[in-house]
């Protein structure tokens, strides 16, 4: 009971933040006005700038945000222990993350859709500008390459998943082409659209798994048996798939297939929330799943090789608290959606919030869930103390281990098992793995213990979480690559670089130059190397937020707003992924300087002494700030990112 409790409070937590705080905001800070003209309608193209109902436009903003984010993060954060990564997640979706993505939208609504960089342009300086556009391009550059492996990496490991995933785009592109054709609801055909989803779940699960790997005789990742490298393998194919997808979804206006396939995923997301809290429900009340039993509040011993918990939890927990990437969706794209500012509450402060909750869901699948039993294509299934649960067999062993304890604590420190080839692999590290496959996988599995205490076959549980990753995975992936190409057209028209300003070459060349980080030749072949950017993605993230709440308060000082709501979030934002990025560059033990990690460090120098620069620029414009808003050019000289 104590573990639906401890959802349930958070829950509403959620609901009383959105109708007091976000309100406030709203009203009192933001002054929401619906007659104001939005970008939407005075800049309409049909291609970005396109008015659309809130529901959809936050089918889309949500989808997009959510990713695989706040899975991610809160799952690796729980080898700190639970609470902690609770009480972040809480507290930072409802005063850090919601405040951040709703001002980032306002803030562009208010200026014809600009993105926060060009904002930061005006309102701060010139140079702020260009600084803001690099780490945004440096950041995008990371989200691609490391998007792109964790779904290739899951097709890989889940191929029961690809189908339905697949599937779900030309479903995505007919609905578009009808309604924009003929008008009419969206909701009906997406919702069949979703059935016809769940159907391939289930062919992908029980009748034709997605397997080239084992159609094509190739190994998941780069080492063959032998230990040999080999440059042909299913993340490496994977990943090449995902990136020719995303430019033609990106180049493609957003009703044909962005703002449908969105609308879906977000009804797709939403029953998977239900049946995942449903099955908590059930786990909880009935004591199956023992949050408190499955793992320490807070862990007492961590990996040797893990980071401290200050600061690195506040950069490891990011989409589900709060993330930078969010600021680049509010103004890159959703505020081009946005039909009617009254809109921008329900879309930008309440999308975070569900990802708040999406990522409470997360932490309890991957401590409790997981201590249900853990789904393993060499399970059997096993009882003790009257639940039922998986276990993993024991070695040269058709007994598999029945005491629900012992398996808890044998799956989350993990356990080195020797094959009967003499090869040896890790079995578990479910909490306590900081690993970022362990803990995808922990996800899935944990959610779909949940999913089985409903009475669903667990291979179908299993199916749809894997599902749920990668959908969203890939939605923020294409959001990622038109976000990008934006970025890369005001670059290059500040840099009167011509050819760069087209839609299709700047978009090429954002996907070319993510593959080549993705691909990066490491220690088990290509796409390994790739991984290894993983640690820089958190703290240039969050350095994102801190930068644009820099944008968010001189809006706000500029106008003679109060600014506090927003200036303590921006020295928090500013400080912890600083912190920790100088923590991973220049620690004796493990910093990338001593360690030889030269790529890693390089990134690592260049978005420190942008982040310095940019705070150097924001002390110089503040002294002139207070009341002081420059206006927007007249429309004609405006351009539209889209007209290239």
């Amino acid at each position: 009971m104590s573990t639906l409790l401890i959802a349930i409070l958070s829950f509403v937590g959620f609901i009383v933040a959105y109708n007091t705080y976000g309100k406030w905001l709203a009203r009192k800070i933001f002054g929401l006005d619906p007659q104001a003209k939005v970008p939407s309608q005075e800049l309409k193209d049909d291609v970005d700038y396109v008015p659309t109902k809130k529901e959809i436009i936050f089918g889309h903003h949500f989808t997009s945000i959510a990713g695989t984010g706040p899975i991610v993060g809160p799952a690796i954060a729980v080898f700190w222990g639970w609470l902690p990564a609770l009480l972040w997640v809480v507290l930072g979706s409802v005063f850090i993350g919601a405040v951040h993505d709703f001002g980032a939208l306002v803030v562009s609504l208010r200026n014809r859709g600009q993105s926060v960089g060009e904002v930061a342009g005006r309102m701060i300086g010139p140079r702020a500008k260009l600084l803001f556009l690099f780490v945004l391009f440096m950041g995008l550059t990371i989200v691609l390459a490391i998007f792109g492996l964790v779904i290739a990496l899951i097709f890989s490991y889940y191929p029961e998943s690809v189908l339905s995933v697949w599937v779900e785009i030309p479903l995505a592109v007919a609905i578009g082409v009808w309604i924009h054709r003929q008008g009419g609801n969206i909701l009906i055909p997406s919702i069949i659209a979703l059935g016809v989803m769940y159907i391939a779940m289930a062919v992908g699960a029980y009748v034709l798994p997605i397997n080239i790997g084992k159609w094509l005789n190739i190994p998941t990742t780069g080492l063959m048996e032998s230990g040999q490298t080999t440059y042909l393998n299913v993340v490496v194919i994977w990943t090449l798939v995902l990136f020719v997808y995303c430019f033609i979804a990106s180049v493609l206006p957003v009703w044909t297939l962005l703002q449908p396939r969105d609308f879906i995923n977000s009804h797709e997301l939403v029953l998977a929330l239900v049946l995942l809290v449903l099955g908590l429900a059930v786990a909880g009340f009935t004591g199956k799943a023992d949050l408190f039993a499955s793992a320490p509040a807070i862990a007492k011993d961590i990996p040797p090789d893990a980071p401290p918990i200050w600061p690195f939890l506040f950069i490891t927990i990011a989409c589900g608290a709060v993330s930078g990437f969010h600021c680049m969706v509010s103004s890159g794209t959703s505020s081009k959606q946005v039909e009617s500012e009254d809109d921008a509450q329900y879309v930008g402060y309440g999308a975070m919030l569900l990802e708040g909750g999406l990522a409470v869901v997360v932490i309890i699948a991957c401590c409790a869930g997981i201590g249900m039993g853990i789904f393993n294509r060499t399970t059997d299934t096993a009882s003790a103390g009257g639940y039922s649960f998986q276990a993993v067999l024991k070695e040269g062993s058709t007994e598999p281990i029945v005491n629900q304890d012992a398996w808890r604590t044998r799956y989350a420190t993990g356990e080195m098992v020797t094959k009967p080839d003499g090869t040896t692999t890790m079995v578990g590290g479910g909490w306590a793995s900081h690993s970022l496959t362990d803990k995808v996988r922990a996800f899935v599995d944990g959610g779909g213990n949940f999913l089985a205490s409903l009475g669903i076959p667990l291979k179908m549980g299993i199916a749809i979480m894997a599902v749920l990753v990668a959908s969203f995975a890939a939605t923020t992936l294409d959001t990622a690559t038109r976000l990008q190409r934006y970025v890369i057209q005001e670059l290059a028209q500040t840099a009167n670089i011509k050819p760069l300003t087209n839609r299709y070459i700047a978009t090429s060349f954002a996907l070319i130059l993510a593959a080549a980080i993705a691909l990066l030749q490491g220690a088990k072949g290509p796409g390994s190397g790739g991984m290894t950017l993983w640690p820089l993605f958190g703290a240039t993230n969050q350095l994102l937020a801190g930068l644009a709440f820099m944008v968010i308060v001189f809006y706000l000082v500029r106008r003679n707003k109060p600014i506090w709501f927003a200036f303590l979030p921006m020295v928090v934002m500013l400080l912890m992924p600083a912190w920790a990025m100088l923590h991973q560059m220049f620690n004796p033990e493990t910093g990338w300087l001593f360690e030889g990690k030269y790529l890693l460090f390089s990134f690592g120098v260049v978005i420190e002494a942008l982040q310095v620069w940019m705070i150097a620029e924001g002390v110089i414009a503040w002294q002139n700030a207070r009341g002081n808003y420059p206006e927007l050019p007249p429309l004609q000289t405006a351009v539209s990112k889209s007209s290239a």
